[in-house]
């Protein structure tokens, strides 16, 4: 039982470990809206509620990584869409290069077991 517990515990930790880096992903393609956001981590298996999402959000704008702007809804509310920042695009060039990095190495040691 506990070997389930510690490998849901760690496969949880890698996927928290990488949000950031998706999620500075989806923003450089388009600006997007929350429920967008969610929705292109799903289509790519990634599941992410919005409880976990939004808190990530305000951390990015906090650092200066992201901004935002809302927009007027023909269904709703005003939506609040996100955009990356000047800085935002350069920690993500930082990340996708620490990713490739990483990739590398981890497929050389688990390629030799």
């Amino acid at each position: 039982m506990s070997t389930q517990v510690n490998l849901e515990n760690t496969q949880q930790q890698m996927r928290k470990g990488i949000l950031e880096f998706v999620i500075l992903s989806v923003l450089a393609r388009n600006d997007a809206y929350t429920s967008d956001i969610i929705a292109e981590l799903k289509k790519a298996q990634l599941i992410v509620v919005e409880g976990t999402l939004y808190p990530l959000l305000t951390r990015l704008k906090n650092g200066g990584l992201l901004t935002y702007r809302w927009e007027e809804s023909t269904q709703g509310p005003p939506r609040k869409y996100y955009a990356l920042t000047e800085e935002g695009r350069n920690f993500l060039v930082a990340l996708k290069s620490t990713w490739e990095e990483l990739t590398i190495a981890v497929d050389h040691i688990s390629k030799n077991n």
